[in-house]
């Protein structure tokens, strides 16, 4: 009895068997992604700590972000949840994809696999959109103390939208942290359209057909979903909070 359990000791390290029975390249994307969502999650943290720090006065998201294309009326938090959709959809269109390439159907990780990268485009652009308006800001603006560096002292000026500096809608930090957390976010998502789009083109050269499977989509897939999960948080810890 003895012998078999220094044998089984010795057989667990001398390598060539995979954690989980998983490839290496999947084992690698969840090292990667527990320590992306490590980094969302100070992100989050630090956001939270700022608002409670500033809540009398921390700016409430359904009244700064109300502008929807082609609407002239305010639409508290509409097009946001448009961008929100978009995500989950293409969250879907990538599961098909990935189940596709389970039964080495081409065609099918071709189409599902295209309509993801169109629904990634969709919100990067609707990211863009929205940040525009972030940053242009109202007609009307609003009244905030500035850093005036002739007079050397702060003083009331009328600001229009938000950059790093100052913020029509309230305290600095709110832009600050807006722009930080979604754009970090957005760049997830574009990178993982230009990632799409490299495994798109190797879907249509036949590269995962000659090596006989459609690993790769499954492992691009992965990290698709985890930025669609980190979006329901962000979305829900600054625009629903």
């Amino acid at each position: 009895m003895g012998h078999a359990v220094e044998f089984d000791q010795k057989a667990a390290w001398n390598g060539g068997q995979s954690p989980f029975r998983m490839s290496y390249g999947k084992v690698f994307m969840w090292f990667f992604l527990v320590s992306d969502a490590l980094t969302f999650s100070g992100l989050l943290c630090a956001y939270g700590f700022i608002r409670h720090k500033y809540s009398g006065v921390w700016p409430v998201a359904e009244n700064v972000f109300t502008h929807f294309p082609f609407v002239k009326q305010h639409i508290p938090l509409a097009y946001v949840g448009l961008m929100t959709f978009i995500l989950i959809m293409s969250s879907v269109t990538m599961v098909l994809a990935v189940e596709a390439g389970h039964r080495n159907y081409r065609k099918g990780v071709v189409i599902w696999l295209f309509l993801t990268i169109i629904g990634g485009l969709m919100f990067v652009g609707s990211q863009a959109w929205e940040w525009y308006h972030f940053i242009v800001g109202t007609d009307e603006g609003a009244l905030r103390k500035v850093w005036d560096i002739d007079q050397g002292k702060y003083v009331e000026k009328m600001v229009y939208g938000a950059n790093m500096l100052v913020n029509e809608y309230g305290v600095p930090q709110f832009a600050n942290f807006f722009f930080f957390i979604t754009g970090f976010h957005g760049f997830h998502v574009f990178s993982g359209v230009v990632i799409n789009c490299v495994i798109f083109i190797n879907v249509l050269i036949g590269t995962y057909e000659r090596r006989g499977h459609y690993e790769m989509i499954e492992k691009v897939g992965l990290y698709w979903h985890f930025v669609d999960l980190v979006w329901v948080f962000v979305f829900t810890f600054f625009y629903l909070l």
